[in-house]
């Protein structure tokens, strides 16, 4: 078996249950979320304490432009909400931990560093990640990179063009990366987000291993509409321009984005809708990162996968079922003859001579129940799974939206 890309050729051999330790587990967590720090409506403390207290393992808090150091106070009376948050805040953590001062009248409160609230949630069942989004434009275009375990903040780098302007923070992020020998990466976030980032674009991308299949906040159209793909017919497109190329596939995630943790409401960005489950041995940095990067995850917004594994040529997912609830498991892929010895320059290429194709991500196979056997004949390009069961999920951003999985591209030699 093989993954199309230099680091991914162990996909596979990871991937197979045999071939992890003994000490391998799915750890959850979260990769985008925000806070007082930048544009969320809660402090940090109180974020990470509820995905704590909601199941998770590991979070990242991820505010724009900015990681949590520094001196920095906000104002009772200028920011919106905290006369309400500061109370609980004070409840939960209680007085001696919490900072204030007036002055003119009002009631400041400073915020805790990273490095302060980092220390409060160590131990061996909980990790904090120090994250940024670089929040960029191109000609009023939001283009957002998340940096996951980042050590210094990265300004935005600008571009002239989409693709550059992605590409120059994805390559600041890999440059701090080589520079403190720390483990982190970039994740491109919410294409959809003002219809920002095509397929193309997406595609042409290079260092980048993950990019948002779904994101919870309310604004960013994940299905797409009439003129535009949705999030996972983007992931099929730049999966199969991407082979087509000679480049590797890239890996989709599923995050929160949260910024409104009081007010739960499809018009608000509300923590619990999407996460990532990792396979990894220990829960760290540089375990959950080398994980992620070898693609040994799902994301998920509710349901849960027992196994994951490939064998002999067999997709195999074991599914944790609910009593109650069915479970429908659609294999997704591009097969090779599609496209004879067709040779496209670029994926961007590719995307534009066949972006309409509909043997681009088709449903190869559909398969009821709570195990899930996939024979691949060697004719496809990749096969992911994206698993939907019968329960709708508790606050979706879009009504009527089921609890569903997606497993990460698997490509047969």
């Amino acid at each position: 078996m093989k993954s199309g890309a230099p680091f991914s050729a162990t996909i596979i051999a990871l991937i197979v249950l045999a071939g992890c330790t003994s000490e391998a587990r799915w750890f959850k967590g979260n990769l985008h979320t925000h806070s007082y720090w930048s544009d969320g409506d809660d402090f940090p403390e109180m974020i990470v304490a509820w995905y704590q207290d909601s199941g998770y393992d590991f979070v990242a808090l991820s505010d724009h432009n900015v990681i949590a150091e520094g001196d920095r106070w906000i104002s009772v009376t200028n920011t919106p909400g905290v006369k309400t948050t500061l109370g609980r805040y004070v409840e939960h953590f209680g007085s001696d931990w919490v900072e204030q001062r007036v002055e003119a009248g009002d009631t400041l409160v400073r915020l805790k560093t990273f490095a302060e609230y980092r220390e409060m949630f160590v131990g061996p069942t909980f990790l904090t990640l120090q994250s940024e989004e670089i929040s960029d434009y191109f000609e009023r275009k939001p283009i957002h990179v998340n940096a996951t375990n980042i050590r210094q903040v990265i300004e935005p780098q600008g571009g002239g063009s989409v693709v550059q302007v992605m590409q120059n923070n994805i390559d600041a992020v890999l440059s701090q990366r080589e520079e403190t020998n720390q483990p982190m990466f970039p994740h491109v976030n919410h294409p959809n987000y003002r219809w920002a980032i095509t397929a193309a674009e997406l595609a042409s991308v290079r260092g980048e291993k993950f990019f948002e299949v779904y994101n919870g906040h309310h604004l960013v159209m994940n299905d797409g509409d009439s003129t535009h793909a949705g999030t996972e017919r983007i992931w099929d497109l730049v999966v199969t321009s991407r082979l087509l190329t000679g480049h590797p596939v890239m890996f989709g995630l599923a995050v929160d984005d949260a910024h409104n943790y009081h007010d739960l409401d499809r018009d608000r960005a509300n923590p619990g809708r999407g996460w990532i489950m990792v396979r990894a041995n220990a829960l760290t940095a540089d375990a959950l990162i080398g994980a992620m990067e070898e693609g040994e995850f799902y994301a998920s917004t509710g349901v849960v996968l027992e196994d994951i594994s490939v064998n002999d040529d067999e997709i195999r997912i074991r599914i944790a079922a609910e009593p109650g609830l069915e479970y429908t498991t659609y294999l997704i892929g591009t097969r090779r003859a599609s496209f004879g010895d067709a040779i496209y320059a670029s994926p961007a290429d590719f995307i534009a001579t066949r972006g309409e194709d509909s043997v681009i991500g088709e449903v190869l196979a559909v398969i009821e129940g709570s195990q899930v056997v996939y024979g691949m004949d060697g004719t496809e390009l990749y096969v992911r799974a994206r698993v939907t069961s019968t329960r709708l999920m508790p606050n979706p951003v879009n009504e009527g939206e089921y609890e569903r999985a997606w497993t990460q591209p698997v490509v047969p030699e």
